[in-house]
C-alpha cells in the first residue's frame, strides 16, 4: 500500500528580530506583561517588500535539498497561507515561478493556523491514490505589515509573527509517515478571529476611511479562542489517537501549532502527559500561524528529539473555528 511521509524539511525566518521591549516602546505593554501571559519573547518581521512566497524560497531549497531531490522532481505544489502576496492569484503559483518549477499545478489552502495539517491531508490523498509522487508542501505567512502596533491594537500585534516552513511529502511502501488525518471547523465562530477586510462583500471591497479607523487589521476575542483551542486541542489529538488504536503512551511527541504557551502547557495538562512532549518554540518566534508546525518540526528533527519509528501527532487549532490533527509514524 502507498503511503505518504516527509522526506525533507526545512525552515526560513526573516532577519529582522522584534523583541518584547521593542514593542513596549511603541505600545502599552512590557516585556514581562508578553511573556507572561504569551511565552513570546521575541518575533521575527519581514523586510519591506518581501512576501510569503519569498520566505517561503530558501524554506523550500532546504526541504528540497534533506529529500536529496531537485525542483524537477516536484509534482506539485501546496501553499497554505492566508497572508498570500496578493490578493489574487496565490502565493503557490509566485513560488512555482520564483523556484523555477515545471508548469506544475500550485494550490493556495487558506485554513490559517490549521492551514499545514489541512495542506498535509490532501497531500497525502494524492500520495495514496498515485496521483503524484513528491509534493511540496508550504506554509508561509507576513503578517507584521497587517498588525496594529498601537495601544488599541496591542493584546492581537504581540502575539504574531513571520517565517515560512516547507515539507516534502514522498511516496513510500514502507510502513511509515502518515496514518490518518482529522479536520474540522465551526464557522459560528468566524468573527472572534478575522481579518475582516478587505471583502468582496462590501463595495468597495476596502475604503480609505476604513483604513482610516483600523478596519482593515486582524481582529481576536481572545478570551473565546483560548476557550475553544484548550478544548479542541486535547480533543482533535485523542481523535487521531483512537482512530488507530494507540494512547498517549505510545506517543513520542505532540507538535501543535504555536499560539500561547498557556495552550500548549493546558493541552499536556489535559492529555495527562509531561510538558516537554508537547514541543514550544513559541518564544523565539511568536505565532506564525500557517508556518508554525513545520517550523517547530524542522526544529524537532534538528535537535534529533524523534527518531524513526515514533508516533507524533501534529495539531492545530485557528481562525475559523478550524482545527485538525495528523498521526505520524516518523
Amino acid at each position: 500500500m502507498t503511503r505518504s511521509y516527509i522526506s525533507g524539511w526545512g525552515f526560513h525566518v526573516p532577519e529582522k528580530v522584534v523583541t518584547n521591549d521593542e514593542l513596549a516602546a511603541i505600545m502599552d505593554t512590557s516585556d514581562e506583561w508578553i511573556r507572561s501571559r504569551t511565552g513570546i519573547q521575541t518575533r521575527h518581521f519581514a523586510a519591506p517588500g518581501e512576501g510569503p512566497s519569498d520566505l517561503a524560497v530558501p524554506a523550500s531549497k532546504r526541504a528540497l535539498q534533506r529529500a536529496g531531490l531537485t525542483v524537477k522532481d516536484i509534482d506539485f505544489i501546496i501553499f497554505a497561507t492566508f497572508t498570500s502576496d496578493y490578493y489574487a492569484p496565490g502565493a503557490g503559483v509566485l513560488l512555482q515561478h520564483k523556484m523555477g518549477f515545471g508548469n506544475i499545478g500550485a494550490m493556495d489552502i487558506k485554513m490559517q493556523c490549521s492551514g499545514f495539517v489541512y495542506g498535509l491531508s490532501v497531500a497525502d490523498q494524492f500520495i495514496r491514490t498515485g496521483t503524484y509522487k513528491h509534493i511540496l508542501l508550504v506554509g508561509a505567512e507576513v503578517q507584521s505589515t497587517a498588525l496594529n502596533l498601537t495601544d488599541e491594537g496591542r493584546e492581537v500585534s504581540v502575539l504574531f509573527g513571520d517565517g515560512a516552513g516547507a515539507a516534502v511529502v514522498s511516496a513510500t511502501e514502507e510502513d511509515r509517515g502518515v496514518i490518518s488525518t482529522h479536520l474540522h471547523s465551526q464557522g459560528e465562530f468566524a468573527k472572534e478571529l478575522c481579518a475582516p477586510l478587505p471583502s468582496t462583500a462590501k463595495q468597495p471591497w476596502i475604503s480609505a476611511e476604513d483604513i482610516e479607523q483600523g478596519r482593515h487589521h486582524p481582529i481576536m476575542n481572545g478570551r473565546e479562542v483560548f476557550r475553544h483551542a484548550v478544548n479542541r486541542f486535547p480533543e482533535v489529538i485523542r481523535e487521531a489517537l483512537e482512530a488507530n488504536g494507540i494512547t498517549t503512551q505510545d506517543l513520542k511527541m505532540i507538535i501543535p501549532h504555536q499560539a500561547n504557551i498557556r495552550i500548549t502547557l493546558e493541552v499536556a495538562r489535559r492529555l495527562k502527559i509531561p510538558p516537554e512532549m508537547v514541543f514550544s518554540n513559541i518564544h523565539k518566534y511568536g505565532n506564525t500561524t500557517a508556518a508554525s508546525i513545520p517550523i517547530a518540526l524542522s526544529e524537532v528533527l534538528a535537535e534529533g528529539l524523534i527518531e524513526q519509528g515514533d508516533y507524533i501527532v501534529l495539531a492545530a487549532f485557528g481562525a475559523g473555528f478550524t482545527w485538525a490533527s495528523a498521526l505520524l509514524k516518523w
